[in-house]
């Protein structure tokens, strides 16, 4: 495990939380705990990485659970739970289904990590960050979205498969709102 390792949570076990936490681990995060309302769901995955450490080089603890105490002293938590976008709906339209989930979310966080910062995945992005950031009470500092990097990452690949050119070619930046 690397020095100064830390404990992430990551809440939402499915494809974009696994992944997550699996990246994580390869960084040799330190601590990683999958939370997912699903019994087991999260608890498998985590087990399948961790067996998969000794291949891939990771030894960081991965744990699976779907109890909001055992992300208490999480330095970090990220949030992927929420309802995926169904074809032909608009991120819009996640609103109060995933308004919904935040909600919940936001609780456990507040309750068990008090002292986290809190990365948000959840769609539509901005809304949602906005949702945890009054649902904990969090310093807005302490909620933050991702989607400029993913945009941007996006954006990226767009113009490189348009160029046909490698990804490493190309330098872009996308700034504003996710959508």
């Amino acid at each position: 495990m690397s020095r100064g390792a830390r404990k992430v949570a990551v809440i939402g076990a499915g494809n974009v939380g696994a992944t997550c936490a699996f990246v994580l681990a390869q960084k040799n995060v330190g601590e990683i705990v999958m939370l997912d309302i699903y019994e087991g769901f999260a608890k498998g995955k985590a087990l399948d990485m961790s067996q998969g450490g000794q291949i891939l080089n990771y030894d960081g603890k991965i744990t699976g659970t779907k109890d909001y105490s055992d992300i208490a002293g999480a330095d970090v938590v990220v949030v992927t739970s929420g309802f995926p976008r169904q074809p032909g709906m608009s991120r819009e339209d996640l609103i109060g289904k995933n308004a919904d989930i935040i909600s919940q979310v936001g609780t456990g966080i507040r309750d068990h990590a008090p002292d986290s910062i809190i990365v948000m995945v959840t769609n539509p992005l901005d809304l949602m960050t906005y949702h945890m950031q009054r649902v904990t009470g969090f310093p807005h500092h302490r909620v933050v979205g991702q989607a400029g990097i993913l945009d941007s990452a996006r954006m990226t690949h767009f113009i490189a498969q348009e160029l046909g050119c490698s990804n490493e070619d190309v330098q872009a930046m996308v700034l504003g709102g996710h959508g």
